[in-house]
């Protein structure tokens, strides 16, 4: 199963929009998972249209609509591995620890928030992981997305680079 990742799209916002390689993944994946700040829900909208199942969570700047219709923590059933998903998973000290006590059953915790790329293991092997923001990079060195792969029962997550 082929996961497309992202998070903190934060459109529509001046001509800003979704890189094409960025596109062409989500359109390609089984499934979309989005960790919050679409900004607007004509942004999900867009995404549904592209095909694969969306899963997503509201972030801090989504317009009442979409904090009303997404939730705030979300867990997603994909095969036999189990995704943990929040937009803001809290300061970077101690969040391995802090998401693995907010998802027990989880073997992955998806988020988003800080628009910074972080793929983090423990020695069980539970996972964090930030696919950082295609539109909006901020301190990040370039726009990126993640994809997933779940096989055997196991997820591994790549860093797509889309500058």
């Amino acid at each position: 199963m082929r996961l497309a990742i992202i998070s903190d799209t934060h459109l529509p916002k001046a001509r800003r929009a979704l890189p094409d390689g960025c596109v062409e993944r989500l359109r390609d994946a089984d499934v979309i998972l989005h960790a919050g700040d679409f900004t607007a829900p004509e942004i999900l909208e867009q995404l549904l249209e592209l095909g694969p199942p969306v899963h997503a969570v509201h972030g801090n700047v989504d317009t009442p609509q979409l904090q009303e219709r997404l939730p705030t923590t979300l867990e997603v059933a994909l095969g036999a591995v189990t995704i943990g998903m929040v937009h803001d998973a809290g300061e970077a000290r101690g969040r391995l620890r802090r998401a693995r006590l907010i998802f027990p059953d989880a073997d992955a915790v998806i988020f988003g928030h800080s628009h910074l790329p972080l793929l983090e293991r423990d020695d069980d092997g539970f996972q964090i992981f930030n696919p950082g923001s295609p539109t909006e990079r901020r301190r990040a060195p370039a726009h990126t997305m993640g994809l997933a792969r779940i096989e055997d029962g196991r997820i591994a997550f790549e860093l797509v680079t889309l500058d």
